[in-house]
């Protein structure tokens, strides 16, 4: 049993998986325990793709989703199955 309470706590950290129609990077965006991923190229994803920018998938029920947004002048350009989409300018 006390071993429970900590699968739950890492549970409800956990990203949810992505959608069979995001391929997404297996590390953090920024960090390798960001739970926002690098998005690669995929038919849902081939309109929002910029050269001069990263497309970031954060997961949509993210607590820090402005905070994300505001760090890295991120602009949300879609949602897709439980996923915000933000086009991220490189620096």
């Amino acid at each position: 049993m006390k071993y429970l309470l900590p699968c739950l706590m890492l549970a409800a950290c956990a990203a949810p998986p992505p959608p069979a129609s995001l391929t997404l990077s297996p590390t953090g965006y920024r960090a390798d325990g960001d739970q926002c991923r690098l998005a690669f190229e995929t038919p849902a994803t081939a309109n929002y793709l910029d050269d001069a920018a990263d497309l970031v998938a954060c997961p949509a029920d993210m607590e820090n989703l402005g905070v994300f947004a505001i760090d890295t002048d991120g602009v949300e350009v879609a949602r897709i199955a439980g996923y915000v989409l933000y086009s991220v300018p490189r620096r």
